[in-house]
C-alpha cells in the first residue's frame, strides 16, 4: 500500500505553513509476510489437507471442478462400486483419497482398491502406493500433457490401469500398462485388467 498527499494547486509550502510539504509514493511500513511453511512428503501423507496434492515439494490445490467434472466423477465411482459388488470382486471404490507415487502425494479423482490391498484396520489417511485402478477427470484448467504424465506416474508406482476422462470432448483413454486405447462417445469402454468384465457406454458416463 502507498500513501500520497496532494498540495492544493499554486500553493507555496514555504509561504503557507498550514500546508504540509508535497509527498508522493510514501510506502507504509508493512511487516513482511511469514514464509509459507514447507512440509515433507512424509508429513503430508500423515496429515493430508483436503483437495491438496504434494508435488515436487509444493502443496498444490486441485481446482477447476465443473458440473460435468463432478458428474463424471460421481457416475464412475457409482458404476465401479456397483460392479465390484454385483460381480463379487469386492474391494472398495474411493474418491480423492491420497496415495503415494514414487515421488509425489497424489489425490486421484476415483480409485479402486482390491480386497487383498485393503488395510486390516479398515482405515487410512494415505495409501502407500498407487491404487490398482485409477481415474482422473479432466477439468477445463487441466493440461492434457500433465494428465498423461500423471497417469504414467501412477503406472510406475503400482497402478495396473489408468482411465483419463475428458467430459467436454466425450473421450476416454485407458492404459493397462502397455499402450493407450481411445474410446469415443459412441463406443463402450471396458476395464482392461483390474475390474474384469466391467464395461459402460461412454455416452452414459459422459452424458
Amino acid at each position: 500500500m502507498t500513501a500520497t498527499t496532494i498540495s492544493p494547486k499554486n500553493a507555496d509550502p514555504k509561504l503557507d505553513p498550514e500546508f504540509p510539504p508535497k509527498l508522493e509514493n510514501i510506502a507504509d511500513n508493512q511487516p513482511e509476510s511469514e514464509p509459507k511453511k514447507v512440509i515433507s512428503l512424509e508429513e503430508f501423507l500423515v496429515n493430508p489437507t483436503d483437495r491438496i496434492e504434494w508435488v515436487d515439494g509444493n502443496l498444490v490445490e486441485k481446482t477447476g471442478m465443473t458440473f460435468k467434472h463432478s458428474l463424471a466423477q460421481s457416475k464412475l465411482a457409482r458404476f465401479w462400486g456397483n460392479y465390484k459388488d454385483s460381480s463379487g470382486q469386492g474391494g472398495e471404490v474411493l474418491t480423492e483419497i491420497v496415495c503415494r507415487t514414487g515421488k509425489q502425494g497424489r489425490r486421484p479423482d476415483v480409485a479402486y482398491i482390491t480386497p487383498e490391498l485393503l488395510p486390516q484396520s479398515g482405515n487410512f489417511t494415505a495409501f502407500s502406493q498407487s491404487f490398482p485402478l485409477i481415474a482422473e477427470v479432466a477439468s477445463p484448467e487441466d493440461s492434457g500433457e500433465e494428465l498423461f504424465a500423471k497417469a504414467q506416474e501412477y503406472l510406475e508406482s503400482g497402478c495396473l490401469e489408468v482411465w483419463l476422462l475428458f467430459p467436454e470432448a466425450r473421450l476416454i483413454f485407458v492404459n493397462a500398462g502397455q499402450r493407450w486405447r481411445l474410446f469415443n462417445g459412441d463406443e463402450v469402454v471396458n476395464s482392461q485388467s483390474v475390474l474384469a468384465g466391467f464395461s459402460v457406454a461412454v455416452s452414459e458416463l459422459l452424458a
